[in-house]
């Protein structure tokens, strides 16, 4: 067992060192990529996501039975964006119904953008990622054509290798780390995608519960 370890780790070493220099930069990009995933993970999961309509049916609960002090406490119970976003609301209760639309869209144009942070990164490094592939890939084709050209004719075929090596390799890699971190982007942009549009709907929910039991006193 220690031996196969042993010898995958010797092939992984050997197949970034014949990628040449952009495998380097390939994974340092990659581990950005990386780092911001982790964090936009943990964040979009942990922090800033609710279940949705558990949350506003307690709410609503909450409201109808005139206990609009013992909502807000809920919505303070926890940092998530609709939470936030409903508690302001909810805290203009007593006003008009533009003061309470005017909070909620507020509220909204603040946590929006903490929730969309840095995601576009994501497919920027993707793209980058691509085309330090393809940058490899130029890098090994000279070295090869190089060969041809200036080497010595018993020297040729090591050189052809090492460049077709590096053409390869970089590809791959270049490839394999771009594709990781798309599919990383899409599933995170589709939780951002879900927690903004609970809070669009929920906070319509919102103001019309609200406007609604105001008729009813």
């Amino acid at each position: 067992m220690e031996g196969t370890s042993i010898s995958l780790i010797n092939q992984l070493a050997g197949f970034i060192q014949g990628g040449g220099v952009f495998m380097g930069v390939i994974l340092v990009v990659w581990g950005i990529g990386m780092a911001i995933a982790l964090e936009r993970f943990r964040k979009l999961s942990r922090t800033y996501d609710v279940d949705g309509p558990s949350f506003m049916n307690e709410i609503e609960r909450y409201v109808l039975s005139n206990d609009l002090q013992g909502a807000i406490r809920v919505c303070s119970g926890t940092a998530a964006s609709l939470p936030k976003v409903l508690k302001n609301g909810l805290k203009r209760a007593n006003q008009g119904t533009e003061q309470i639309q005017n909070a909620l869209d507020a509220t909204a144009l603040e946590v929006v953008p903490k929730v969309e942070l840095r995601l576009g990164y994501l497919s920027l490094i993707a793209n980058i990622l691509t085309l330090f592939g393809l940058l490899g890939t130029i890098q090994g084709l000279m070295n090869s054509f190089a060969a041809l050209d200036s080497i010595d004719p018993a020297q040729k075929a090591e050189f052809l290798s090492k460049g077709i090596a590096t053409a390869m390799n970089t590809t791959f890699l270049g490839l394999i780390t771009a594709i990781s971190i798309m599919v990383i982007h899409a599933f995170l942009t589709s939780k951002s995608e879900k927690i903004i549009n609970e809070i669009d709907e929920f906070s319509v929910k919102l103001l019309d519960l609200l406007g609604t039991k105001d008729k009813a006193e």
